[in-house]
């Protein structure tokens, strides 16, 4: 199992900065692939960026270009570096972690029904 623990989240003006942390502990099995989804309440989950051990990122169109995945192995941290923020990315945002291979299929996808443990949220919030 994997424990996960997001902080970072705040307020900014829209064309701000955040970047969010993640610190990951437990069988590190479970932390093969790594991600961000983020959710609106009444609206359904979205995962939109995903990080292999081997620092391969896939990204989803809505964050493409403004926000960076990254990892630091050593100390089991996940980052979510978010640029030129628009109120649409409002949203609590969730650390999410999965084994390599669960359920028969392996890989890292970016698919929400593929990761298995999340944190708690960090909220963040962009004002026009």
């Amino acid at each position: 199992q994997a424990h996960l623990v997001e902080s970072g989240g705040g307020s900014v003006e829209a064309g701000g900065s955040l970047r969010l942390s993640c610190v990951a502990s437990g069988n590190p099995y479970d932390t093969n692939c790594m991600g961000w989804f983020r959710q609106v309440p009444g609206k359904e989950r979205e995962i939109f960026a995903i990080i292999d051990k081997s620092g391969r990122a896939t990204y989803g169109d809505s964050v493409e270009g403004r926000f960076t995945i990254s990892q630091d192995n050593a100390n089991n941290i996940l980052y979510l570096q978010m640029n030129r923020l628009e109120p649409e990315d409002t949203a609590m945002y969730y650390c999410t972690s999965s084994p390599y291979c669960r359920r028969g299929v392996c890989g890292c996808r970016l698919l929400i029904d593929d990761f298995l443990y999340w944190g708690r949220g960090t909220q963040v919030t962009v004002s026009s």
